[in-house]
């Protein structure tokens, strides 16, 4: 079997980082945080990059998950990498070509999966108001007059994107970190 690359993809707060934690472990396999990745490669969070200029923030998220593919596909010993990516990745077009990118040509000896994990825009929205009580700040996208609502059309339109880049869906909704990994390991993720 060749290596297996799956891209956890869906909302801000859609469970990405620790389903994507749980996968890797069940599968026992690396995992790669691209905002982790973000930070490192600049030295800044990838907030605060953000807030510098939203197209130095998506350059350095394009960047960081070519960097991170580049890598994985020259390291022999990892059959299994789990990349958990940002909640807008799918605004950014340079990574959305990356990742259409993957997607294998003839007898290729790797395979890409793409899981969208889906939450509904109120359970997005209390869980990024609950952050926000626990001390963080509002995303800087969502600083508007009427941010629940920025973030209602920013979520549908997102997951409409979302539906349509992934190899399938997983209802990321009221379920644990191990259940949502389990799923994925189901509807199609065979790697080993």
């Amino acid at each position: 079997m060749g290596k297996t690359i799956v891209l956890l993809l869906g909302p801000k707060h859609s469970g990405k980082t620790s389903a994507a934690r749980a996968l890797a472990e069940s599968l026992r396999c690396r995992c790669v945080d691209l905002d982790a990745l973000i930070e490192k490669r600049t030295g800044k969070k990838p907030r605060a990059l953000y807030r510098e200029g939203v197209d130095a923030f998506r350059r350095a998220e394009a960047e960081a998950l070519s960097g991170a593919l580049r890598e994985l596909r020259a390291d022999g010993s990892a059959l299994c990498t789990i990349v958990s990516t940002g909640g807008g990745i799918i605004d950014n077009g340079e990574a959305v070509s990356v990742i259409k990118a993957l997607k294998p040509q003839g007898n290729s000896e790797q395979s890409v999966i793409a899981v969208f994990l889906e939450v509904s825009a109120k359970t997005a929205w209390s869980r990024i108001c609950r952050s926000v009580e626990a001390g963080e700040e509002l995303p800087p996208f969502l600083q508007t007059e009427t941010p629940e609502e920025t973030h209602r059309l920013l979520h549908e339109r997102r997951n409409s994107a979302y539906k349509e880049l992934a190899s399938f869906a997983v209802m990321a909704e009221n379920k644990t970190e191990k259940s949502i990994a389990a799923e994925i390991v189901r509807k199609g993720c065979f790697c080993g």
